[in-house]
């Protein structure tokens, strides 16, 4: 199980990381799409090839083929969004936010499955790229949706621990040379 091999390629200083990993994706209360829709995610927002290469294959045998396409697809508008907004919003001129962005983003409008779970995995991305504005976005549409704190608060649990997950095991790699 790719969940496994992750746990046991943690230091032994990491231990927190091999206890959290086992708990924010064995133990979630998320239904199984969320889960592994954010697991992929975040993977792909963590830019750690052996995060992904170790958990994108469970998360495919996990997904219907449209949720696996839409989790990919929320990867990759979130880091276009997550730079433009956040870019927008740490520069000092206001006049920035009164511009149209002219970027492309239709897949948010359309992404092929329920709506909740795109805007969650965005919100996950989004937490692991920094960009306050677009969690604020997220959240408020998950919210008004319907969707418990408690949810949305393991979409960003999965999120901060893939990523230090991800971090952890680069840095082994790049020490170990």
């Amino acid at each position: 199980m790719a969940l496994d091999e992750l746990k046991s390629a943690l230091p032994d200083y990491a231990k927190d990381l091999k206890l959290n990993l086992g708990s924010v994706i064995g133990n979630s209360d998320l239904p199984q799409q969320q889960l592994w829709g954010t697991v992929l995610a975040c993977a792909i927002a963590s830019r750690s090839p052996k995060v992904l290469a170790e958990l994108e294959p469970e998360a495919k045998s996990n997904l219907k083929p449209e949720a696996y396409t839409a989790a990919k697809a929320a990867a990759a508008v979130m880091a276009m969004n997550n730079v433009f907004y956040r870019t927008r919003h740490l520069l000092s001129d206001p006049e920035y936010g009164n511009l149209r962005a002219g970027l492309r983003m239709n897949v948010i409008g359309n992404p092929g499955v329920d709506k909740v779970d795109f805007e969650l995995w965005s919100l996950a991305v989004s937490a692991v790229n920094g960009c306050g504005m677009c969690l604020d976005s997220h959240e408020q549409v998950l919210r008004k949706a319907g969707v418990e704190r408690e949810t949305i608060q393991e979409a960003f649990k999965i999120a901060a621990v893939i990523e230090a997950v991800g971090a952890t095991l680069d840095a082994e790699a790049v020490i170990a040379e």
